[in-house]
């Protein structure tokens, strides 16, 4: 068996996320696939690369030399993949590439570019972790990306990458089943929800830790579940479960989202793009910014919070 780029890249996932499961998760393939393509890796150089311990997964001596050797390859073939790509959307028109986490600003915020760029190429890659979308703007495979800082988590931002602050700090509320006892304050309190199960998503970078970080300072030790969002709002909404959500999200008819007192979970939400073209950047900050104070607007819960707080979003800014 020979290595190719796509055993690189498994072996520098497993390494970066420390766990087979969110390794498999970043590239998109099952668990044990992935399993079984580690385990034909090693055969294949006769030895072990991974510790695999209750924590995750840890390089053993070999495979830190191999990872030495694995990273700047791979990072040479994004390069050359990006220039490529670079040179022949220069041949072919104007593009922006986008990146983003997940917010129900985008729709706005791509309506708003297309209108401004007409005859642009606009292409939207989502990832559900900030740092992946980073690399790839070094890289040179974005030319922005909107991500978000879970507070107390901080992430690694290449110094060569310019960053621009939307939010400087969003209020994460928790969503609960709609007959959930504290469902009937408007502001609920962290102790209330002592007796629920947490679920949240461990590929979102630092979601996991934030949480983790700010129900130990609260004394509080419920059972914590791992599962993507979209298995959560199922349990979710027949009570089996509570979660962290963005202010911005829309209640359903058998859920209610709540901010929680004293705003414990928070986020920063930045805008960061590879220097150059300062004029088009600027733009596209600006009709991001727009989309933002729209949603942020139209949420019921998130905008009697930017009340309560006497948020500047609320202005109306200047034309």
């Amino acid at each position: 068996m020979e290595l190719e780029v796509r055993h690189l890249r498994a072996l520098c996932a497993i390494a970066d996320t420390g766990s087979l499961h969110k390794a498999a998760r970043r590239l998109g393939v099952s668990q044990p696939s992935l399993t079984t393509q580690l385990r034909r890796i090693e055969n294949s150089l006769g030895a072990e690369l991974f510790l695999r311990e209750r924590s995750g997964c840890r390089p053993t001596p070999v495979g830190r030399a191999v990872l030495s050797r694995a990273r700047p390859l791979l990072a040479d073939m994004g390069a050359l993949v990006a220039e490529a790509k670079a040179a022949a959307a220069r041949a072919s028109g104007p593009r922006l590439r986008i990146g983003s986490t997940a917010s129900r600003a985008l729709p706005g915020w791509l309506g708003r570019l297309r209108r401004r760029l007409p005859g642009t190429d606009i292409s939207l890659h989502m990832d559900v972790s900030p740092n992946a979308l980073l690399r790839k703007v070094a890289a040179g495979g974005l030319d922005v990306a909107f991500v978000h800082e879970v507070e107390g988590c901080p992430l690694t931002v290449p110094d060569e990458l310019a960053v621009r602050v939307l939010v400087e700090r969003e209020p994460q509320f928790v969503s609960m089943a709609r007959d959930h006892p504290a469902a009937g304050a408007a502001v609920v309190e962290l102790t209330d929800l002592a007796d629920d199960r947490w679920i949240v998503d461990p590929t979102v970078d630092g979601e996991w830790e934030g949480v983790r970080r700010v129900l130990s300072a609260a004394g509080i030790d419920p059972q914590l579940l791992h599962g993507d969002y979209h298995t959560a709002a199922a349990l979710i909404a027949v009570g089996e479960a509570v979660a962290p959500c963005q202010p911005t999200s829309d209640p359903r008819g058998d859920m209610a989202i709540r901010p929680l007192r004293g705003d414990p979970l928070a986020v920063r939400l930045l805008l960061v793009s590879r220097p150059g073209e300062p004029e088009l950047y600027g733009s596209v900050y600006g009709d991001l910014e727009a989309a933002y104070r729209d949603v942020a607007a139209g949420s019921v819960a998130y905008r009697q919070w930017l009340r309560r707080h006497k948020s500047p979003l609320l202005a109306v800014p200047a034309a």
